[in-house]
């Protein structure tokens, strides 16, 4: 079942989180954002960008899970590219998203 159709500037989807309230986020890559899909209604509800265009991976974290991290990437950037995204490759915290993510689940081996 089709959940979401990216619209062209979101390019590509890679890692994917999900919050508290059921809501899928997607780490868009070579589009510089993060977005939160409601998987019921299949509509974008919110969209973070961010100052790096290879967007890999997100995940919440924190004391409370109120801290959203980050991933990029810079490799395929061509120098004039990684003039101007000098935080390309780096962790990335977002706050104040106004959601909390849910603990991971461990499972024995």
């Amino acid at each position: 079942k089709l959940l979401y159709h990216l619209e062209k500037e979101e390019q590509m989807p890679d890692g994917m989180c999900i919050d508290a309230e059921g809501k899928l986020w997607v780490a868009c890559i070579d589009a510089g954002r993060v977005i939160r899909i409601d998987p019921e209604t299949g509509k974008r509800i919110q969209t973070v960008r961010l100052p790096a265009s290879r967007i890999t991976s997100c995940c919440f974290g924190g004391k409370d899970y109120s801290e959203m991290y980050v991933t990029s990437a810079y490799d395929g950037l061509d120098e004039a590219t990684l003039a101007k995204e000098p935080q390309a490759g780096e962790i990335f915290k977002i706050t104040g998203l106004g959601v909390k993510g849910i603990p991971q689940n461990f499972y024995a081996a």
